[in-house]
């Protein structure tokens, strides 16, 4: 391998600067774009409403069913 001269170390240490802020900066945007919580929900309006909806269903069904065993309610049989 070729020694090289401290102006091209020096170059190349610069390139890899330039090129390590750009990577940072384009992260930056993705990050910021994945966490915005408003647009994912835009984005995504159908599914938050049926998972809304599920959990709804569920947590109601499960507070139902708590009451039902601290109040002594009784399942009526056929």
């Amino acid at each position: 391998m070729p020694a090289r001269t401290p102006e091209q170390i020096r170059a190349s240490i610069e390139l890899n600067r330039r090129e390590l802020g750009t990577s940072i900066e384009q992260l930056r945007t993705e990050v910021t774009a994945l966490t915005d919580w408003r647009r994912q929900l835009r984005e995504h309006r159908r599914e938050a409403l049926i998972a809304a909806a599920v959990a709804g269903f569920v947590i109601g069904g499960g507070i139902a069913g708590v009451t039902g065993v601290l109040f002594g309610r009784k399942r009526r049989r056929r």
